[in-house]
């Protein structure tokens, strides 16, 4: 893997090689995706020329907060901090000032005010630039090591919503459900959640990011999950609904059938050259449709990785257009105050159609169980 941590060092180096310039990079996901690993509070200096050597500076020890599957790259050279010394982002451009850096380039999005002041203070002579998103970019296609990453922890997560349809849930509080749920994530081996999982019953069901509450579980609710896995720092997502007892309404069975087709659509939809745009419009006109345009979410779906929520997004207004190995979600929803509602979520990796087309990483049942 150290080569291919290099590699990535080395694709965002030659944007600036012509002006001796230096690149700094704070932003925690994007330090972890260039070095292999992101301890609290690192950034991470790339040097005008790879000879040079790439540091990682850190207010610890190289491997503070990072697991046995996360080491630092062999590559790097590390810079370490006493707890009381200087701000990493400014013992790194001092670092790049000493180089003789023609100028250091910075993630101005993610660096606060007060720091990018800061540089400018302490070494008013070095000039600055800003990366932009450059590495975010880099980030949305995925070499095969990385959607390996991707597709145990679907299965992790696939085995651990397995798990709690197994179980019994009625009176049991969403809450408890959603602690259970990540529990059981760390069981099958995941480093943790994805993110907050939401668990949602009877009217609190189909909302789309809906925190657990004390509600319990009855018969006849509509019962939505979403979780997902961390494996070694990538993130997948899935999002299901079941029905709580023996015989589902007729209007449920409607509902689910109505955003099933809308996100099979959009399923069918993922294909290399295809505009994020024209994703998100495959579901939500089966959806507009039939009437619920005005209470769907803003996007269909979005990239995954080292975040939950990464470029590119599946919006109405989304510009650009999927490459081959970008993994996104797929995940329409419709939730009507008061009643309840469905959502159905899945992570995919687009592929090309001689590869079979998008491959499907979370694979538990579509189907309409009553459970």
């Amino acid at each position: 893997m150290a080569e291919v941590f290099a590699a990535r060092r080395d694709r965002l180096r030659e944007r600036y090689a012509e002006n001796g310039g230096a690149v700094l990079i704070s932003r925690p996901a994007n330090v972890r995706y260039l070095a292999g690993t992101a301890p609290p509070g690192a950034v991470l200096l790339i040097g005008p020329a790879a000879g040079d050597g790439d540091t990682l500076c850190c207010p610890a020890t190289p491997l503070s907060g990072a697991t046995v599957t996360s080491r630092p790259d062999d590559g790097l050279r590390p810079a370490l901090l006493p707890e009381d010394g200087p701000d990493p982002v400014i013992a790194a451009a001092g670092l790049a000032h000493r180089a003789k850096a023609g100028e250091l380039a910075v993630e101005e999005h993610h660096l606060t005010v007060a720091r990018y002041r800061a540089i400018g203070s302490e070494l008013p002579r070095l000039r600055l630039a800003d990366v932009g998103l450059a590495v975010e970019r880099q980030r949305i296609v995925k070499d095969e090591e990385e959607i390996a990453c991707l597709r145990i922890a679907a299965e992790i997560t696939d085995q651990a919503l397995g798990e709690l349809l197994e179980s019994i849930l009625v009176g049991r509080t969403e809450r408890h459900l959603a602690l259970e749920l990540e529990r059981r994530l760390v069981d099958h081996g995941a480093d943790g959640p994805a993110f907050p999982t939401s668990v949602a019953t009877g009217p609190n069901s189909g909302r789309r990011g809906h925190r657990p509450t004390d509600r319990r579980v009855e018969e006849g609710d509509f019962l939505t999950v979403c979780v997902g896995a961390d494996y070694r720092g990538y993130r997948c997502e899935i999002g299901r609904t079941f029905v709580i007892g023996t015989t589902p309404a007729d209007w449920q069975i409607e509902l689910y059938d109505l955003v099933f087709a809308a996100q099979r659509a959009a399923r069918e939809s993922l294909r290399p050259g295809m505009a994020y745009r024209d994703v998100d419009l495959a579901a939500r006109r089966i959806l507009d449709g039939a009437g619920h345009g005005a209470g769907l979410a803003p996007l269909t779906g979005h990239g995954v990785g080292l975040e939950i929520d990464e470029d590119p997004q599946l919006t109405p207004a989304a510009m650009g257009k999927l490459d081959a190995c970008v993994p996104v979600t797929v995940e329409p929803g419709v939730h009507l105050p008061g009643r309840g509602g469905v959502r159905i979520d899945d992570t995919l990796v687009v592929r090309q159609e001689a590869d079979g087309g998008p491959e499907l990483l979370t694979i538990t049942t579509k189907e309409l169980l009553a459970l």
